[in-house]
């Protein structure tokens, strides 16, 4: 068994048909699919205010970002900064959240294929007796 393939197909080839699709399930997803997965499960609606709250930020952001670039007079040119940086900072933490988010989304689901491949492997243990 040189590599994960390998021990993957070894795998696959010991389930019985409804084994290997849940086994399939748990299979590493690309990044679209990781980003999909935010939306599903208990924390769904946390994760769509979320992003709602993110568009809202980046839309002050821009806001500032004009504003600032209009006025003239120092103290206004320092509050229109200050405003843009605490709205790219909100929208900078709660993409941070996001990201975090996704990968434990994938400690998970690896720790469910691992759970899966113990279960199997004292299955098949409890068959032989030993």
């Amino acid at each position: 068994m040189k590599n994960i393939e390998d021990i993957d197909k070894l795998i696959k080839e010991t389930l019985t048909a409804e084994e290997a699709k849940f086994y399939d399930s748990l299979e590493e997803q690309n990044m679209l699919g990781m980003i999909f997965g935010l939306f599903k499960g208990k924390n769904a609606w946390l994760l769509i205010m979320m992003n709602l709250v993110t568009v809202v930020f980046f839309g002050l952001f821009v806001y500032c970002c004009i504003q600032f670039f209009k006025v003239e007079t120092t103290p206004e040119l320092v509050k229109w900064g200050i405003g843009g940086l605490v709205f790219l900072l909100g929208v900078s933490m709660l993409k941070i959240f996001a990201w975090m988010q996704m990968d434990k989304n994938a400690i998970l689901r690896e720790m469910k294929r691992l759970e899966f491949q113990v279960s199997l492997l004292s299955g098949k243990m409890n068959e032989t007796g030993n």
